[in-house]
């Protein structure tokens, strides 16, 4: 790639960058369906026609912004891991929860979630991007080998793992990363006895 290409991508990726930063904080202030393209350009401090070069509407560019928000999270997932690798959950570390780490870092974002007039499909496709995780990339050891319903359990799981992110985001991350990841493992070790990621 020419020199001249790799700038023009820099440059879009961060006018991109910044339209979604100014649809953020424009939700927070006024809600989703208030929020207008002149809005979101006045905002972010560009013209119209910078915005229409990357995006038809404001739905388009709230749908990327939710895209590649939640495909960060099923990203961020494995970096810890090899896929085959299997964790023991009495052995769980900080690292092992990056998921968290990465919620955190995008919390402007997820922030998001304790809005009702906010970015479209939030409250519904972000349970569901943990439940995906659960199903797709991973297979749990339940504690003493108990036999049990595995979909039902990655669901239960996941879904038991959503409520509580959902109090932490709540509570404005009152719980600093470190403390909330270790309250997760001590509520993991309870059930489920071993982790293998899988991997893609």
């Amino acid at each position: 790639m020419k020199y001249e290409q790799i700038m023009s991508s820099k440059r879009n990726n961060r006018t991109k960058k910044h339209l979604k930063l100014a649809l953020i904080k424009l939700i927070k202030q006024n809600g989703y369906h208030s929020v207008t393209v002149k809005d979101i350009v006045d905002y972010a401090a560009y013209n119209r026609s910078t915005f229409y070069l990357h995006y038809q509407d404001k739905i388009q560019l709230a749908e990327d912004l939710l895209e590649s928000m939640l495909q960060g999270l099923e990203d961020s997932v494995g970096q810890p891991y090899v896929p085959g690798q299997k964790v023991y959950t009495a052995k769980l570390q900080t690292l092992s929860f990056n998921i968290i780490t990465y919620i955190f870092e995008q919390r402007e974002f997820f922030d998001l979630i304790k809005y009702n007039d906010t970015l479209p499909g939030l409250h519904t496709r972000f349970p569901q991007s943990i439940l995906k995780i659960y199903q797709e990339k991973f297979k749990f050891e339940t504690i003493n080998n108990i036999s049990v319903n595995m979909g039902y359990f990655k669901r239960y799981t996941a879904y038991g793992f959503y409520g509580i992110l959902l109090n932490w985001i709540n509570c404005g991350f009152k719980e600093s990363q470190d403390e909330f990841i270790e309250e997760i493992i001590n509520l993991t070790k309870t059930h489920i006895y071993s982790v293998e990621y899988v991997g893609e």
